[in-house]
């Protein structure tokens, strides 16, 4: 399982560095956080301890569905539903369709490598 690289930057450094880039005056090196987050805060709602216990039940017992998970969390599958959402938009988690209407929740990472710098 790959470590997830993870950049904390203000918005509007955030802005100005994708411009640069755009332009051709910035290039990204290998290595470089892909996922970006404009604050502390705003990543530790993504991994508060409740989400890190749910990937690492994910990770642990591998549940074929949100529903199999909700039990194992006690989370209701309507919040569950949004939080994996929001966890796989970062690359987190992978929600893998499968028999029409199930959905499978996968772990994609468990080691996170966080770069801020001020």
């Amino acid at each position: 399982m790959k470590t997830l690289k993870i950049g904390i930057m203000p918005r509007k450094q955030f802005q100005e560095r994708v411009k640069a880039i755009a332009a051709g005056k910035l290039n990204v090196k290998a290595g470089e956080p892909k996922v970006w987050f404009s604050s502390i805060k705003s990543l530790s709602e993504v991994l508060s301890d409740n989400n890190v216990r749910l990937l690492k039940q994910i990770n642990e017992y591998h549940p074929q569905t949100i529903s199999e998970l909700a039990e194992l969390s006690g989370r209701k599958p309507g919040n569950l539903s949004r939080t994996l959402k929001t966890m796989e938009k970062y690359g987190i988690v992978e929600l893998k369709k499968y028999d029409s209407r199930k959905v499978r929740p996968i772990a994609k990472t468990t080691q996170f490598d966080i770069r801020y710098a001020i």
